[in-house]
């Protein structure tokens, strides 16, 4: 069909109109909200610059678009009230009451009217008319108890969820509300009762509430929510959740003896595993509570074989009774020989396998550094590193664990050779570092001063910061007194004596630093000979002794080389062997203050706030 010219243009006009129609609403929407937008970002800045007259123009032209924004609304009468327009406010507040009855919040906006003219009265009678007005609505009590918190009025929000749940017929409807506001008000048992009555509706909260309890108490609130569980639990000994968390108490307050009645009441009554005690004892030892560690280990491995948990028990158990032993410094050959057996006999029962590798290490510590039965440590270590399949990490730890009981046998060219076999298989790593640490400080030993102190140079650029830490000690040592005798002799003599140290040869050592002392009288290695001192007694677990060394240099040596780790160690002493907190706060402090490049001076800080009794994260 041929179309005419008029015809033709008669078309076209037709659907350009029809396009215009479909294409105008959509722009005419979007300059609407872009406009709206801009208004709203101009009414924030008036407001925020304090330019209430031009703010309060834009909120309610804002407000009038959307009467459903209460934010709109509450900002343009705090700008009527800011600019003390207060009659056209209170006008407002009464249209939007008549538009809006049921919301009770607007009350609170009347009162917030009232106290800015110091109507107080007027205010409190608002405020009041808000809640007897309260409807049978859970968002309207939540909205207008938050109304309150925001005017920081929290008896007035507590009223008010006091009477929500009265409407709603449920008295712990609001009690989690209930308890942040008790805790804004630094109530502590009404907190937590509150809370408490949110666990008996929500048992799952449990995790959320202890957080809160963990942010916000002092350490006499516990005390608190412990007499308040102790009277839920004889009311209702069936609530797991109050018991579970009484638990959480005896953690927190670090009373692992309690929290193990606790969880062994638990697994009883739910007849479970082992596995909730299984992971208190993990607790305790972790924070140095052996006896309950093993006696919450010894439970579960009672349970015997069923326990998916028996051989870690019993595995842990053994660690804890030789930590406490090892730690506590206090051990009899007696005990000693016990926990022997009880390795050899975890060892019989288990074998002697890959699997139990990282036991025999510790067993064969146990007899070379503790029994003193070096032959049968290096025996221990030579059979394990051979097992098939076994961790080559816990093969190189044993290797080098072997070359330093050979090197106290006098044996030194096994032990560099031991040395020297991890360093190759663990080139760039950790245990590479610690075992080039370890063969540099043979060449210390040997009297091989300039490479040892080119290796420890090397290493000062470790990964790890405990062989880093040693490493920057062994060379500032060495470089610090290297030189200042032409013949070396005295750091020959020292770092023999050194040697005779780590071999356990103390009267030899005391011999020979007694006769450095008399050929080299005011020689820069004076510090470094209290200080080697000093650790021989800490080792014969003379305390006071090592303590008397390690003040020596305090006092005379303060800007020499072992002063900050004499103060480091001083301070260790009085802290877990000499029971003087206050003595060793002092130290610790007086460190980090005095010597705060020093490697010791964050740790330092660190033991200090603990023992001030800071919270530390």
């Amino acid at each position: 069909m041929w179309w005419l010219p008029d015809e033709i243009s008669n078309f076209y006009s037709n659907f350009y109109k029809k396009m215009m129609r479909k294409l105008v609403l959509p722009v005419m929407l979007l300059v609407s909200v872009v406009a709206f937008g801009q208004d709203a970002r101009l009414a924030q800045q008036y407001f925020q610059d304090g330019e209430y007259e031009k703010a309060a123009v834009l909120y309610e032209k804002l407000f009038g678009l959307n009467e459903e924004n209460d934010f709109y609304f509450e900002r343009y009468i705090e700008c009527l009230i800011s600019t003390q327009a207060f009659e056209e406010a209170e006008k407002v507040i009464k249209r939007q009451l008549k538009k809006s009855p049921s919301n009770v919040s607007l009350y609170v906006t009347y009162g917030k009217l009232f106290e800015r003219q110091y109507r107080d009265d007027d205010a409190l009678l608002q405020y009041q008319t808000a809640i007897n007005n309260l409807p049978k609505e859970s968002f309207a009590i939540t909205r207008l108890a938050n109304s309150f918190v925001i005017l920081t009025k929290y008896d007035l929000a507590i009223q008010t969820y006091e009477k929500g749940a009265q409407l709603l017929r449920d008295d712990n409807v609001f009690a989690y509300n209930l308890g942040e506001l008790y805790r804004r008000k630094g109530d502590t048992e009404k907190m937590v009762e509150a809370y408490l009555n949110a666990l008996a509706s929500n048992p799952d909260r449990v995790s959320t509430v202890q957080t809160i309890f963990q942010r916000y108490f002092l350490p006499e609130d516990y005390e608190e929510l412990q007499t308040q569980l102790y009277n839920r639990i004889q009311q209702n000994e069936n609530a797991l959740y109050y018991t579970e968390l009484l638990t959480w108490v005896f953690i927190q307050r670090k009373d692992y003896k309690n929290a193990l009645r606790q969880v062994r009441a638990l697994d009883r009554r739910q007849k479970e595993n082992g596995g909730r005690v299984y992971q208190l004892a993990e607790v305790a030892a972790n924070d140095k509570d052996y006896d309950t560690a093993i006696e919450a280990y010894e439970y579960v491995v009672q349970k015997g074989m069923e326990s998916t948990f028996y051989l870690d028990a019993k595995r842990e158990s053994l660690r804890s009774k030789r930590s406490k032993i090892v730690e506590g410094y206090k051990y009899t050959p007696q005990e000693l020989s016990k926990l022997e057996q009880e390795y050899d006999q975890f060892l019989n029962e288990f074998g002697r396998t890959r699997i139990t590798a990282n036991i025999i290490l510790e067993l064969a510590e146990l007899e070379a550094l503790y029994i003193n039965n070096l032959d049968k440590a290096i025996q221990l270590l030579d059979e394990m590193i051979k097992y098939p399949n076994v961790d080559r990490n816990v093969q190189a730890q044993a290797k080098l664990n072997l070359g330093d009981y050979y090197l106290i046998k006098g044996e030194v060219w096994e032990a560099t050779l031991l040395y020297s076999q991890v360093d190759k298989d663990f080139k760039e790593d950790a245990m590479g570092h610690e075992a080039r640490f370890r063969n540099a400080r043979l060449s210390y030993y040997a009297g091989d001063f300039q490479w040892a102190q080119a290796q420890f140079e090397i290493l000062k650029a470790s990964t790890s910061k405990l062989i880093s830490n040693d490493a920057i000690d062994m060379s500032v040592f060495i470089m610090d007194n290297l030189g200042l005798d032409t013949t070396a002799q005295a750091m020959k003599m020292y770092s023999e004596a050194d040697l005779l140290v780590f071999q356990n040869r103390f009267a030899d050592a005391f011999q020979k630093l007694d006769s450095l002392e008399k050929a080299f009288p005011g020689h820069s290695l004076e510090d470094d000979v209290l200080y080697l001192k000093s650790k021989v007694h800490f080792k014969k677990r003379e305390h006071e002794q090592a303590a008397a060394m390690l003040q020596q240099i305090v006092e005379k040596h303060k800007d020499g080389i072992r002063a900050d780790n004499a103060l480091y160690e001083l301070a260790g002493l009085y802290e877990t062997h000499l029971n003087n907190v206050e003595k060793a706060k002092e130290l610790y402090e007086k460190l980090f203050l005095e010597y705060s490049a020093s490697t010791f001076a964050v740790e330092a800080k660190k033991r200090f706030r603990i023992l001030r009794g800071d919270k530390i994260q």
